[in-house]
């Protein structure tokens, strides 16, 4: 959506939905709130989070490394000895 209005498949850019509140990426223009970046908000957040959202922060998963015990017990005992 721009101020020349809607250049995206005929001119026919829908509403935001109401998982956009808080967005930057929301602007409003004469009859409604529309995204900046998609012309269907929707669809956007239909799988999930919307990938182009401002306001939703994704969290970082923490992979843990495999430890092999027989390494760590070793470590241990050269620490001990020190």
């Amino acid at each position: 959506m721009s101020k020349k209005g809607c250049t995206y498949n005929g001119g026919s850019c829908k509403e935001v939905v109401e998982k956009c509140n808080g967005c930057n990426r929301m602007t409003e223009y004469g009859e409604g709130w529309f995204c900046t970046a998609s012309p269907q908000p929707s669809m956007k957040w239909k799988l999930g989070n919307c990938n182009l959202a401002t306001h939703v922060v994704a969290e970082a998963a923490a992979a843990q490394a495999k430890v092999n015990p027989l390494k760590a017990s070793k470590r241990a005992a050269s620490k001990k000895k020190k």
